[in-house]
């Protein structure tokens, strides 16, 4: 049993750099996750944020109606059971609130009685995707990664995106996203018109794979609804006009020839839009907006139930006239248009506070030598190059095939007094 034992403690060993790269890395994940917020202080006085981390303590709030920030989560909620919800937009501390009974925050508890602001969904429960299972689900062996729809922030299990095959998923030979965003199936039918921009927002797993060819003929779009009016090129035979083209830089391996609305998803087609008999043809339109369509009054209707996944910059190229604005806040959708809503934008602003915050550290080293003497400051330098080099020495010598145990360790500083002693 002894020997099984130690067999098991060595396969579960690894080497100093896999360990201090392994610190490292999660660090970095965690300074993602926080966006450089070190929990300190509530975030409650910030208002509604346009984003930071959120967790649920299912202890104070069972029924999952309400979000602690960071430094809640670790102050007043230490030792509960606590959900992390990674990030959420627009949302303000609840800790302390009317939700959470008698209980104070200790950190902030001059508080509204509620953040009627606030959004919140299953995941406060515990619960994501469409399966509502938990994360992670304590009745599988091995976890599955999930995905989070840019849009309702619920996250998903890729077998449950409404695809025919998790190869529409766009990813590298390396298995690496190609995309930046999901919209999940759902939202996709709230956000269908997406279909009339160019194919370069859209993400596919090969670029060929985006042909012409490639994107005819399937029916995604549906009749606008009959008390509706739009504009655009008309057939007098089915009162219809045809997608607008759009002029924008088309990536290689996709043809010029495709209009706005093709290259939804690679491998699928779509119809133009239709506008039935009887609608109204005078429909104000920006002379600015991108699509030349009032979504207002002639938006894409669809039923499709399937996750689009979107390319980097892909916010960038929505329209900005008035008529378009004025839509994404009827659907709830405008924070599409802020930079700093998106995660890739939430994820840089992190790493530029890390690096603040590291260059600030340095600063403070740099600091504390410049207040000593020379001797001093002569012995302190000293004694890091002794420790470097005790420790290059010792890497250099060491066999790395067999993990470094305590002894080790020990004899490394045991090596380093007895040079200091002989200095």
């Amino acid at each position: 049993m002894a020997d099984v034992s130690e067999e098991e403690e060595a396969e579960q060993t690894i080497s100093i750099n896999e360990y201090l790269k392994e610190v490292e890395d999660q660090e970095l994940e965690a300074d993602l996750v926080l966006g450089g917020d070190e929990g300190k202080e509530c975030t409650y006085t910030n208002g509604y944020m346009k984003r930071q981390a959120i967790f649920s303590c299912l202890t104070c709030t069972p029924d999952g109606n309400a979000g602690v920030c960071t430094a809640c989560s670790l102050s007043c909620h230490d030792g509960h059971e606590i959900v992390e919800l990674w990030t959420k937009r627009n949302f303000r501390c609840d800790c302390g609130n009317s939700k959470f009974g008698e209980f104070f925050c200790k950190l902030f508890p001059d508080k509204e009685v509620e953040n009627v602001g606030n959004s919140y969904n299953h995941n406060f429960k515990g619960s994501y995707c469409t399966c509502g299972r938990p994360y992670p689900d304590p009745d599988v062996e091995e976890q599955v990664e999930m995905i989070q729809c840019c849009i309702c922030e619920d996250w998903f299990h890729e077998e449950h995106l409404g695809l025919e095959s998790l190869d529409e998923i766009p990813r590298d030979e390396e298995g690496d996203p190609l995309y930046e965003d999901l919209i999940c199936q759902i939202c996709a039918v709230v956000c269908s018109f997406l279909i009339l921009y160019p194919p370069t927002i859209w993400a596919v797993r090969k670029q060929h794979d985006a042909t012409a060819e490639s994107v005819k003929g399937k029916d995604l779009v549906k009749d606008v609804p009959s008390d509706c009016g739009s504009s655009g090129v008309h057939d007098d035979d089915d009162s219809s006009f045809k997608v607008p083209t759009v002029n924008v830089a088309i990536p290689d391996g996709v043809s010029e020839s495709m209009s706005a609305g093709e290259g939804l998803l690679a491998g699928e087609k779509l119809e133009q839009v239709k506008i039935p008999k009887g609608c109204s043809q005078d429909v104000k339109i920006s002379n600015n907006c991108v699509l030349q369509v009032n979504l207002l009054v002639a938006p894409p209707v669809t039923e499709r139930k399937k996750a689009v996944f979107l390319t980097k910059n892909w916010r960038e190229m929505l329209c900005r006239c008035e008529n378009c604005i004025d839509f994404y806040a009827q659907k709830g959708i405008s924070f599409l248009l802020d930079k700093e809503d998106s995660i890739a934008e939430y994820e840089q602003m992190a790493k530029q506070k890390r690096e603040e915050k590291l260059q600030q550290e340095q600063g403070m080293e740099l600091n504390f030598l410049s207040k000593l003497g020379h001797v001093e400051k002569m012995e302190f330098l000293s004694g890091i190059a002794d420790m470097k080099n005790e420790i290059r020495s010792f890497l250099e010598s060491f066999d790395s095939s067999k993990p470094i145990t305590s002894a080790d360790i020990h004899q490394v500083f045991d090596n380093l007094a007895k040079k200091r002693k002989r200095v």
